[in-house]
């Protein structure tokens, strides 16, 4: 959920940056938005990584 956070106030700070002609802040948003990006790609190595670990348990217990 931390990903989807980061991407709302990513988006929020663009937005802010573009009405106030800040550029720094919409600098600011799209780093944010990466950091959301970057958390959810985590999140889904993470579940093919633990989805690998139970196939390799599973055969482990068939074969032993």
């Amino acid at each position: 959920m931390g990903g989807l956070t980061d991407k709302i106030t990513g988006k929020a700070k663009q937005a802010a940056g573009d009405i106030a002609g800040d550029a720094s802040l919409r600098r600011e948003g799209r780093q944010e938005e990466r950091k959301g990006d970057a958390k959810d790609e985590l999140a889904r190595e993470e579940e093919r990584a633990d989805a690998k670990a139970e196939e390799v348990a599973d055969l482990e217990r068939k074969t032993a």
